[in-house]
């Protein structure tokens, strides 16, 4: 690859606005200054604009193999680089799904023929797959991942004594989607006889309750504490949940930590009347009460990460009634948008957003390289450009389902540039057809 300099860039890193250059050199950040001047490199002027850190997204779901008519790695990393994320870790709930070594390789084996982002998997524990997760090298995926309330792919972890065991056999980070099944169950039979499958939506946070979420949470919790274990909860949705987490040591020195999705911190039950089942997640979003006390967990740093979960599903899947349309939805190329819509309004500082987006996560996973805007880390970057509104429709959506739930909005930022390693991947509306994707490192 030639050599890239991106001039007059706001560089937003490590809590900082640094007005420099940069010298991209191969796969890599070779040189930050006030000024730089290459005549064997081309040049983007960057206009002032901020410079990100590429966004490392650490739930996803993208569907291969065996669910592919909703989404594969090519399609769904294509949406992922148009959105500003350049790095992602991908979910166990496939067909087959990924609880053995030799399945897991096999993942890793098609992202490497087809993703234009960085990439790694988590790998799924189950009731009876304990022995292959011990033989699994804690350098080989990004962790481990339990599902202790159902969702898609019916991956459910619901014996006690397994779950500690996993907890006492691994050194990865296990991370955890937390519902309570019993709690769940109970209040879907309540509603399913008074309405049988054609539930109001609406009924969603109630059946999938606050107290199925917190019931699960804290018991993985006292558990972690109990064992040791490094336990990371994904898509944490109530407020009484944040209570769970501490913000008074720093992150690495966190052994629980927690992740909130940008559903949870945009939508709220008000918007189930208009958006139906287009917003029916698990865990669902709840009320506007939560989503206030999810924002203060995350700016005082109870809430470690912002992630996606992105999950799609075909529309005629979703256009569903309430017991037949599955939980989900497609994320990856709005999130970016979304958030510095926030940050536009005052809610988070960007520095604060690129710590959630950025650092942290490759803080939390000991992700090689990557995360920072740093010399001698890998040329991940993303341009921004904060005067330049558009409005998501039918004619700008990447994902293989063709929707997205925040169809109808208009976003005030655009993505101009995104680079991986070094690679321009994404330019203005435009993929490149070369992909310079890499599988993450870890450093553990």
């Amino acid at each position: 690859m030639k050599k890239t300099v991106i001039k007059n860039a706001k560089v937003i890193n490590e809590g900082s606005i640094l007005e420099c250059d940069i010298l991209l050199d191969g796969n890599y950040i070779s040189k930050i200054d006030s000024s730089i001047n290459d005549d064997y490199a081309k040049i983007i002027d960057a206009k002032g604009n901020y410079v990100l850190p590429g966004i490392i997204d650490d739930q996803v779901h993208f569907r291969e193999p065996g669910l592919t008519h909703k989404g594969n790695i090519a399609s769904e990393s294509r949406a992922a680089i148009a959105g500003g994320v350049t790095t992602f870790m991908e979910q166990p709930n496939t067909n087959p799904q990924t609880t053995t070594i030799e399945k897991l390789e096999e993942k890793f084996s098609i992202a490497k023929e087809t993703s234009y982002a960085n990439y790694s998997f988590l790998f799924g524990g189950t009731n009876d797959n304990l022995e292959e997760l011990k033989k699994l090298d804690k350098n080989a995926c990004s962790g481990v991942k339990l599902f202790l309330g159902s969702s898609t792919g019916n991956m459910l972890v619901d014996d006690e004594e397994v779950i500690e065991n996993i907890f006492r056999n691994t050194e990865m980070v296990i991370s955890a989607h937390c519902e309570d099944e019993t709690t769940i169950r109970n209040n879907m039979a309540i509603y399913k006889e008074k309405y049988g499958d054609n539930i109001p939506v609406e009924y969603h946070p109630i059946i999938r309750s606050n107290e199925a979420c917190y019931l699960s949470s804290s018991r993985a919790v006292a558990l972690a504490k109990k064992t040791g274990t490094r336990l990371h909860v994904f898509h944490v949705s109530t407020g009484k949940e944040t209570n769970l987490f501490r913000n008074d040591i720093p992150l690495k020195e966190k052994k629980i930590t927690a992740e909130v999705c940008v559903h949870h911190l945009w939508f709220s039950d008000e918007d189930y009347k208009n958006k139906g089942t287009l917003i029916k997640w698990n865990p669902a979003v709840k009320t506007t009460t939560d989503r206030t006390q999810l924002w203060n967990a995350l700016l005082d740093d109870r809430i470690d990460i912002i992630a996606t979960d992105h999950a799609p599903h075909t529309i005629e899947e979703k256009d569903n009634v309430y017991t037949k349309a599955p939980s989900g939805g497609p994320l990856v190329q709005h999130i970016l948008p979304a958030m510095l819509e926030k940050v536009l309004d005052g809610t988070i500082a960007i520095e604060k957003m690129v710590e959630k987006m950025c650092h942290n996560p490759a803080i939390l996973f000991q992700i090689e390289k990557r995360g920072y805007i740093k010399e001698g880390y890998f040329a991940d970057l993303v341009i921004i450009d904060t005067a330049n509104s558009w409005q998501v429709s039918k004619s700008n959506i990447l994902y293989k389902c063709g929707w997205s739930p925040f169809e109808g909005n208009t976003f005030k930022s655009k993505i101009s540039h995104t680079f991986v390693n070094g690679h321009l991947a994404y330019e203005n509306g435009v993929i490149s057809d070369k992909r310079n994707a890499k599988r993450l490192t870890f450093n553990r």
